[in-house]
């Protein structure tokens, strides 16, 4: 990674929601090494209370979640917060989730298992560094 990158993502905050704690232990991890800020939501109601108190500049969110589908609430949420970048992280991968995702305002979708150099292509694809 080059300096002007680890220069931008010094100031990016990224908000993980995703009910899996391997995935978001493995994920915050790797964003805090490349210089984000990080924050974990394991419910789309934590994640709510997130975006109200630190809107983030990256939303990874999962699809599958105890308190609903996150595709469901990517209207709302893009409606509240448009200058979001939300990227969709789901294992349930079907063409109508992925029409609907986009339909719904996402700016990616990543099918689950990912690399972390895909993740992190996309993150950077997302806000400018790619």
């Amino acid at each position: 990674m080059n300096e002007l990158n680890n220069t931008m993502s010094s100031c990016l905050k990224i908000l993980i929601v995703d009910d899996e704690p391997d995935i978001c232990f493995f994920l915050s991890g790797n964003f805090s090494r490349r210089g984000f800020k990080t924050t974990i939501s394991h419910t789309l109601s934590e994640a709510d209370k997130e975006l109200e108190s630190n809107t983030p500049d990256v939303l990874l969110l999962d699809n599958h979640l105890p308190d609903g589908k996150g595709i469901d609430s990517v209207n709302k949420i893009k409606s509240k917060y448009p200058e979001l970048k939300i990227i969709m992280i789901t294992a349930h991968d079907s063409p109508q989730d992925r029409l609907k995702a986009y339909s719904n305002g996402i700016d990616f979708f990543l099918s689950k298992p990912f690399t972390i150099l895909g993740v992190n292509q996309v993150v950077d694809l997302v806000v400018g560094n790619g």
